[in-house]
């Protein structure tokens, strides 16, 4: 647990690995994201996003049991750890304080 930091997509995904509670993993994931923020990422840049969050100990995973729906094959969940909840709460707090901090002018363009 070296890195405290969230890039921006990694905050995404930790919020919807926590949003979807104990029904996050790849697909469910990957179709939230899509839904919610109209982004379409890749596979491999999901399970990146994932394996990092995991080694930062923002996330765990486990095995599930397999199914004959998937070839008999095991889906992998996800669950969002205290750490990783207490990073969401400090990212959030920050950006809250950072807006309030924006003045109340109009700005150009609209």
């Amino acid at each position: 647990m070296k890195h405290t930091q969230l890039g921006e997509f990694e905050e995404l995904v930790l919020l919807v690995v926590g949003s979807l509670h104990e029904n996050a993993y790849s697909i469910s994931i990957k179709a939230e994201l899509k839904e919610k923020t109209k982004r379409n990422p890749s596979i491999g840049a999901l399970h990146s996003a994932l394996n990092r969050l995991e080694k930062k100990g923002f996330i765990t995973s486990y095995e599930g049991g397999a199914t004959t729906e998937r070839g008999g094959r095991r889906k992998r969940f996800y669950q969002i750890t205290a750490f990783g909840r207490k990073a969401l709460d400090q990212s959030y707090e920050l950006r809250s304080s950072l807006y309030h901090t924006l003045p109340n002018i109009g700005y150009a363009g609209k």
